[in-house]
């Protein structure tokens, strides 16, 4: 295979399905504008986004070797670009509502098929941890895109402008290019291939097997807390933004791009901090720094006057201290899914990231929920604040990793051999 073409596909797809993914915290607040929806009614928007996820990953992960990575790859880039077409042609809440259900349909499918294509481009564990950082900081790079494109098309003199939603006809491309570029890049899948004896119900169950592993549970678990931390920032931070530090519509949502400019630069400098040091000291500086960041930014935000005429050279000094906290989170989540994924053959990866898309899934929405009934129930800064419970909770849980992984190497010897033996084969 073309690694360089083919990642640059990898890259590219994740780019457009990090635009679609985390434009949620955008269009919630447009359509509470535009709309009249309350704050706990659009925060269903992320389960629509992230239980299609859950569920697809859980009922197609295990056999997705058999199907084809490239062709489940098609699948979810045409439905997306159908749904982004029906956005501006038939708006409302109920066309968002299918819009994400959509996204969230094909991201499962997307995933999958992008975690797996990278174990088989891979030349060794190293290799795998730096182009999964790059990857994922390379999605960050399309949230941050997403915020600017997003604010490009709303007219923060009219909130109930429906204008934002011509964004979608330039996505509605973005999709069909890509789609394009990926039918016309060849795969070869063979070293995915999955046993010809086993039945796709034997794959099913094997998946199922996986999660009841130790090790398994306490890196889904984590990886779980991590996704709900991120997704309760990154969701409500525009409201966040317009509400509490009195910042336009247009300008919350740019301000926005800042956590995830520190998300993307965080991801990629991680490619090169995590092949000299070793990952779990790494990963607890990060989560320290996490709950400084809260601890030292929310006490800015309190008492802030309306100014119509704010900038960004007046801006409140939190709207540019708390989006700092994406710098530390960054490299966590592709960090643990490295460890995980890049010891395992390569038959597994599908199965093992079907599980952890689908707890990545259900994290999401539960933070996103949370946050958004705590936000409309008592205050965005107690909503906040809530993050550092789950900080210190992935800081205990990191631990329990570090040991079963570093347990089972001694056990069963380094490697693919050795984490195949903790999980089973």
């Amino acid at each position: 295979m073309k690694t360089r073409r083919i990642l640059f596909i990898l890259f590219l797809i994740y780019f457009v399905f990090a635009i679609l993914l985390n434009s949620v915290g955008t269009v919630i607040l447009q359509i509470i504008n535009n709309y009249g929806v309350s704050k706990g009614a659009a925060s269903v928007l992320e389960g629509f986004k992230d239980l299609p996820i859950a569920i697809v990953s859980f009922l197609v992960a295990s056999f997705l070797p058999r199907l084809g990575y490239k062709k489940a790859m098609l699948a979810g880039l045409a439905i997306v670009t159908l749904a982004c077409l029906a956005m501006p042609l038939v708006p409302g809440f109920a066309t968002a509502k299918l819009l994400f259900g959509a996204v969230g349909v094909s991201f499962a499918l997307v995933k999958v098929s992008v975690y797996s294509t990278l174990g088989l481009v891979a030349t060794s564990p190293r290799h795998h941890a730096g182009i999964m950082n790059t990857l994922e900081g390379f999605f960050m790079i399309g949230v941050l895109c997403a915020y600017w494109v997003f604010g490009w098309f709303i007219d923060s003199a009219n909130p109930r402008s429906t204008s934002w939603l011509n964004v979608y006809w330039l996505l509605a491309a973005l999709c069909a290019v890509t789609f394009v570029l990926l039918a016309l890049t060849a795969f070869d899948e063979s070293l995915a291939a999955l046993p010809a004896e086993r039945t796709p119900a034997q794959d099913f169950a094997a998946m199922l097997k996986l999660f009841f592993k130790p090790l398994v549970c306490i890196f889904v678990i984590t990886a779980f807390l991590y996704v709900l931390i991120e997704q309760s920032v990154g969701t409500w931070l525009p409201t966040f933004n317009n509400e509490i530090l009195k910042l336009p519509a247009a300008m919350s949502v740019q301000v926005t791009s800042i956590f995830a400019a520190c998300l993307a630069l965080g991801r990629l400098s991680a490619g090169v901090v995590l092949r000299r040091l070793h990952w779990y000291p790494v990963m607890n500086v990060c989560l320290l720094g996490m709950g400084a960041v809260v601890l030292l930014a929310l006490p800015l935000t309190h008492d802030i006057a309306l100014d119509p005429n704010v900038t960004w050279a007046s801006a409140p000094a939190a709207a540019y201290l708390f989006p700092l906290i994406g710098l530390f989170m960054a490299p966590i989540y592709p960090g643990i899914n490295s460890v995980m994924l890049s010891s395992l053959p390569q038959h597994q990866h599908s199965a093992m990231t079907g599980l952890l898309v689908i707890f990545s899934a259900l994290g999401g929405t539960t933070g996103s929920m949370i946050t958004g009934y705590v936000f409309g129930a008592f205050s965005g800064h107690f909503a906040f604040y809530l993050t550092l419970v789950p900080i210190a909770v992935v800081l205990v849980m990191l631990y329990f990793f570090r040991r079963a992984v570093e347990g089972g190497h001694r056990d069963s010897g380094s490697g693919t051999a050795g984490a195949s033996a903790i999980i089973g084969g």
